[in-house]
């Protein structure tokens, strides 16, 4: 199986510090790697991965200032689609705007909806949701506009973060700071409560920052440490007494939710959007709906056992799930969307994949031949099962019928041309140890692609 995977261009894949959209994509596309899926990446060209990785800058847009946004996207996003017909499946993690192209393309695609920025984007969902594959992440994240495949929750890997079985003393803000996360509300609880309060996150709002955050930071026990990396958030997260999580939108998931509950630290969160899906009241925290509520739980996060929280995210959240959820959702489209690859001149139909070898019936329309190629790492045979035919090998021209075939040695320059009025049809078994498109080297093409 050969899929795309496109993820965000605004962060690293995976990110250095903030990035929650291009952490799960990395999650994924090293776990499916691990699997066997050959995956190949669309992200920044800095992104680290096993999987096969393709990019269009070198940097993220938010971490180079010159590099103008939108001009970036469909720059990335168009280089995806150019190359559809190379993959079995593109997985999309890029909002609506890959939606766009897939009428354009014969490729089957996936779309993990990570949220609703705003209501205004969902005619675009809705135009393509007969066309295209949805995933929720959570039950809470679902329009009722839309149809879905399933929902998957986010899975994090439990070797990034240490369970530590005893509370600290602070409390932790780990979040952006913006209306929509509540910093303001948790600086309210830390200091209802005297305790200290520590605060993590990038500025996304500054004018929020400087007018509800910044006054209080001249106080000891309201610290900001900024936007920190894996390491620091481990620490921060394991040594805390609890997380404060006071949204005031929808949340779709809310990782630092379950990452908090992976290092043994429960969450108090204001009950809105996806909270009751990972939140268990009086077990791994406390669901509440105004800050005298959650100060008032401060006084009984004593009464949470830490190693239920731990495994809670063990159970529900692993990486292992998420990556076997998709895996078999992939699976499920593949199974409905039996496609046939177009190109130029003609189609072909994948009709066996394993591991040792690759069986194609491919069909070229009268008067069209396929580019002037050979291959490093496979030999293949070929069987005309309908119409005419004229094969290069090498220096030879060989005519080929119905009932007749051919073997093009590994290294060979081959090419295959249908000269008659009627279409041209075979069987090619490609025998080798490596069968990706990139073992083609084309030598002169019709269609522009040497």
């Amino acid at each position: 199986m050969k899929v795309a995977m496109i993820s965000p261009v605004a962060w690293r894949t995976p990110p250095n510090h903030y990035g929650p959209w291009e952490n799960i994509v990395s999650l994924l596309t090293e776990g499916l790697t691990e699997q066997g899926i050959e995956v190949t990446l669309f992200a920044t060209g800095d992104s680290k991965t096993k999987a096969r990785l393709s990019s269009v800058i070198p940097k993220g847009y938010e971490e180079d200032k010159e590099i103008d946004p939108k001009v970036v996207e469909y720059h990335h996003i168009s280089e995806v689609m150019e190359q559809a017909d190379e993959f079995d499946l593109i997985h999309s993690h890029y909002d609506f705007m890959p939606l766009t192209y897939s009428r354009l393309i014969s490729t089957p695609m996936i779309t993990t909806i990570h949220g609703f920025s705003s209501p205004k984007i969902l005619p675009i969902y809705e135009k393509y949701d007969d066309h295209v594959y949805y995933v929720s992440i959570s039950n809470a994240d679902k329009s009722d506009q839309l149809n879905y495949l399933k929902t998957i929750y986010h899975g994090i890997d439990l070797k990034q973060f240490t369970f530590r079985p005893e509370a600290g003393e602070y409390l932790l803000f780990f979040g952006r700071f913006h209306h929509d996360k509540g910093a303001k509300e948790a600086i309210e609880i830390a200091l209802k409560t005297d305790r200290k309060l520590i605060m993590a996150g990038i500025i996304q709002d500054q004018e929020y920052f400087d007018i509800h955050v910044k006054p209080y930071l001249a106080d000891d026990k309201i610290t900001y440490v900024g936007s920190v990396g894996p390491e620091k958030r481990d620490e921060l997260l394991g040594n805390a007494y609890a997380l404060l999580h006071p949204i005031h939108f929808e949340e779709p998931f809310g990782l630092s939710v379950v990452e908090s509950m992976a290092c043994g630290t429960p969450v108090i969160a204001f009950n809105k959007g996806s909270m009751p899906e990972l939140i268990e009241t009086g077990k791994n925290g406390y669901l509440v709906d105004t800050v005298d509520e959650a100060v008032k739980s401060i006084n009984q996060i004593e009464s949470i056992d830490r190693a239920y929280c731990r495994k809670t995210v063990e159970q529900r959240f692993s990486v292992d799930d998420m990556v076997n959820a998709y895996i078999d959702a992939y699976k499920e489209i593949l199974k409905q969307r039996k496609r046939e690859d177009h190109r130029p001149w003609g189609y072909y139909t994948i009709l066996a994949d394993p591991e040792d070898y690759k069986a194609k019936k491919i069909l070229v329309y009268p008067h069209k031949r396929l580019s002037l190629q050979k291959h490093s790492r496979r030999g293949e045979h070929w069987f005309v099962v309908e119409g005419e035919g004229i094969v290069t090998r090498g220096e030879d021209k060989i005519n080929v019928s119905a009932g007749q075939s051919v073997d093009i040695p590994v290294h060979t320059v081959h090419r295959i041309e249908n000269p008659t009025d009627a279409n041209l049809v075979f069987i090619e078994i490609q025998h080798g140890d490596y069968f990706g498109e990139d073992d083609i080297v084309r030598l002169e093409d019709d269609y522009g692609r040497t």
